[in-house]
């Protein structure tokens, strides 16, 4: 779990008594909703860019599968099955996952969520929900076999710019 700052109370020369807050870590998952995405996948690396480009109310935050946060948060236990690629590859990081209010969302239900809050006209893609879940999924994991064939791979996870790096974490 996530460590936190000691939180209590200080007392400073004057002998007065003021609260400390607990400062968070970037692994907290109580620090909102966290979007986490193959960092080496182009098409998920175009899915974080659409989010951030976006996302003007800044809802979102961004982890790559691959970092710290991910690893901190246990994001790679809250994976679906194992499967394999279209090029017979394994395939650990098999979708795109969402924290949201203490719970991990996956897959169709991870991708619709986010891009419904994104407020605006993105809000009718909430709509989709309403599908079966199988339906859903079974396109998302048909999407997701082909990815590498389709969208390619990189070398590295994605660096965020200057401007986007508060958002991103670890």
């Amino acid at each position: 779990m996530a460590r936190v700052a000691k939180a209590g109370r200080a007392r400073t020369r004057a002998g007065f008594y003021f609260r400390t807050m607990a400062e968070p870590e970037a692994t907290d998952p109580d620090r909102g909703t966290i979007v986490f995405f193959d960092g080496v996948c182009a098409l998920c690396n175009g899915f974080a860019d659409f989010v951030l480009a976006r996302d003007r109310r800044g809802r979102f935050r961004i982890a790559a599968l691959q970092g710290r946060t991910a690893a901190a948060m246990g994001a790679l236990a809250a994976q679906p099955a194992a499967r394999e690629t279209a090029d017979g590859a394994p395939d650990p990081l098999r979708s795109i996952l969402l924290w949201e209010g203490g719970r991990w969302y996956r897959k169709s239900d991870a991708a619709l969520r986010v891009v419904a809050g994104l407020g605006g006209p993105w809000r009718l893609a909430g709509g989709l929900l309403a599908f079966p879940r199988f339906a859903r999924d079974g396109v998302y994991d048909w999407v997701a076999r082909n990815r590498y064939h389709w969208f390619g791979r990189r070398e590295a996870c994605r660096m965020p710019t200057a401007a986007e790096r508060e958002r991103f974490l670890p």
